[in-house]
């Protein structure tokens, strides 16, 4: 995000939607949230009536405008986060909050007017003012220059290339721009607060990354469920996340379960090895395929050949200095990847390629090496299940047609790579959730499905230890190449750590190269949410578990019987839960005081921000 647009001030508004149906079956409608809580707990002193107006604009019309501001490639999915939905609020700052349209999100940056206006079905309308939030200090500023003068107008050494960097004793690429500029240094994760909407859980993760529940209701004793709204983007946390996968699984088979849901909404990615660990925890006895790949261009290829010559001087272990480290472990030195075979690469020319598509040039298909000794430098301290210290996980704790994986269309990244393996490797079938109102069927993930980011930082260090291990002569040669070009400007201009998508996703058997970014894939089946399902997170489970292996039907596009284990029954019928007696109104108002903050720490390789 430009530091002009995101340093300054971010807006709000004060009300919070929702869109709903009624039955489950009627197309959604947009209700203020608040509203929907009120009726949902009984406590409404009137009948809520849904938006029709926005501004004196038709509210389909101007949410689907809004909704533009967000940062999925999906249409359904970008509606959807217009809107609260309990698993976003569920990760307090790390999330998208309590919806686009209230200001969360990437919806903060853009201002909305000084109020909102609102104008019901029953014919009566409300103005709400609307605020911003004040990120500067305007103690010394009386005009617009001065805000560009203390904010935005960057120092000489913004310009700094990779080799005056490298050879700086006072700067380096790795220590991100104040200028106005907000850093990412502050902790993804604050709150050790049971998410507002969900459940009491069998294990959590103490900042609601990832949790586990069992549905006990009559119907569903033999039903876990696996909340994943995160794949982690805190290094500090790797470990309990894993853990936590493992406990709910262990948990779940101790007490009869039989069946899981793993719930995925919310989930804008995180640490890549972590996406493929669950995997295999779920399916130990299958190779991820996995296949990757990055454009190949100067800059890459010259990095390939000096971290694959400075590397091959190096045992290839743990027991080395970091700056080693990282360069044994990095994309840029051929050792540390397979090739499509899943057999290692024997050079770094074997690696890069290049290769034609599409009128551009790619690298070879690369494949992670998950039995590399140096795992735990790419994967935030973890090692994959069913390798190395993790190799006696060999069980399939459930039969894949016992598993489905839920959408709320926001996934993206370590989220669509898990994605990738749970469908077309395991055959797991998708439930996507919401949508636009129609009764068309949705794409199941509807965020970025590129495989690997790279702060822009990162990229920058990356180019000033090439320089670093070069003598006087040869950083000259270097200079003259696109590495020479490589500056701190993008940590200046930018409010919020610039990241590059690096790598493509790539199908087996797709001998198009075509990046999974460019294929479109509907889910197996549609489900709209209800009033309860935006209370309560275990109305949304539920209704799945009833769809999936019971016998309601609450799919309006796709079909519910495609595992081929449902009983004859009305395809018609369709159960709609209502909320928990048990669910803590005080806490389900908590949850609209949530926003979207500054400060998300990239501590991830495929960390997606939204």
């Amino acid at each position: 995000m430009p530091d002009s647009v995101g340093s300054v001030f971010t807006f709000g508004r004060t009300v919070p939607l929702a869109s709903v149906s009624e039955d489950g079956k009627s197309l959604p409608v947009i209700y203020a949230y608040a509203d929907i809580l009120a009726a949902s707990f009984g406590n409404a002193s009137f009948t809520p009536s849904s938006i029709v107006e926005i501004d004196g604009q038709n509210a389909t019309d101007f949410l689907l405008d809004w909704s533009q501001y967000g940062s999925l490639q999906d249409r359904d999915a970008l509606w959807n986060n217009l809107f609260y939905i309990p698993a976003q609020v569920s990760l307090g700052s790390s999330g998208t909050g309590t919806g686009t349209f209230s200001g969360s999100g990437r919806g903060r940056y853009v201002y909305p007017g000084a109020a909102t206006t609102f104008t019901f079905a029953n014919g009566s309308t409300v103005t709400n003012q609307n605020f911003a939030r004040v990120l500067a200090n305007f103690g010394n500023i009386t005009s617009g220059a001065d805000i560009y003068k203390e904010y935005f107008a960057v120092p000489t050494d913004a310009y700094d290339k990779a080799l005056s960097l490298a050879t700086s004793t006072t700067s380096s690429a790795t220590s991100s721009a104040t200028n106005g500029s907000s850093s990412s240094t502050s902790s993804a994760v604050t709150s050790s607060t049971p998410a507002p909407g969900y459940p009491s859980p069998v294990v959590r993760q103490s900042n609601n990354l990832n949790s586990g529940y069992f549905l006990d209701q009559p119907g569903f004793e033999d039903v876990a469920v696996l909340a994943v709204p995160s794949f982690v983007g805190s290094g500090d946390v790797e470990v309990e996340f894993q853990n936590v996968n493992s406990e709910l699984i262990a948990a779940a088979l101790a007490a009869n379960k039989t069946k899981l849901i793993i719930d995925v909404s919310a989930n804008g990615g995180g640490t890549i090895l972590q996406g493929y660990d669950l995997f295999k925890q779920l399916f130990p006895s299958i190779l991820p395929y996995g296949a990757t790949r990055f454009r190949a261009h100067e800059a890459f290829d010259i990095l390939g050949q000096e971290y694959s010559a400075i590397a091959a001087n190096y045992t290839r272990s743990l027991n080395q200095s970091d700056d080693i480290l990282d360069i044994e472990s990095s994309a840029w030195n051929y050792r540390t990847d397979a090739d499509i075979n899943y057999e290692p690469f024997t050079s770094w020319p074997e690696k890069y390629g290049p290769h034609e598509f599409g009128n551009d040039n790619f690298t070879s298909i690369i494949r992670w090496n998950l039995s590399d000794v140096l795992t735990p430098l790419n994967s935030g301290g973890i090692y994959v299940s069913g390798y190395l210290n993790r190799s006696n996980i060999t069980v399939q704790p459930f039969a894949a047609e016992n598993i489905v994986v839920v959408y709320d269309g926001y996934c993206a990244s370590t989220c669509t790579i898990f994605s990738e393996l749970m469908r077309q490797q395991a055959g797991v079938k998708t439930i996507a959730l919401g949508g636009r109102p129609n009764y068309d069927g949705i794409q199941a993930v509807g965020g970025v499905k590129g495989t690997n980011d790279f702060p822009w930082s990162y990229i920058l260090s990356a180019a000033e230890e090439a320089f670093i291990y070069a003598n006087s002569t040869h950083q000259e040669e270097l200079n003259n190449t696109a590495l020479g070009d490589y500056s701190q400007l993008p940590l200046y201009r930018s409010s919020s750590g610039p990241v590059v998508n690096s790598r493509d996703g790539i199908r087996e058997g797709d001998e198009t190269g075509t990046p999974l970014q460019f294929v479109y894939e509907p889910s197996d089946c549609r489900i709209f949410y209800t009033p309860a399902m935006v209370v309560d997170q275990s109305a949304v489970w539920r209704t799945v578990a009833d769809t999936v292996w019971g016998q309601s039907d609450a799919c309006v596009a796709g079909s519910n019987a495609f595992y081929g284990n449902k009983t004859k029954r009305d395809a018609s019928m369709t159960r709609v839960h209502g909320v928990r007696r048990d669910i803590d109104i005080e806490q389900a108002y908590k949850g609209l005081d949530v926003h979207t903050e500054e400060g998300i720490v990239l501590g991830g390789d495929s960390i997606m921000l939204p």
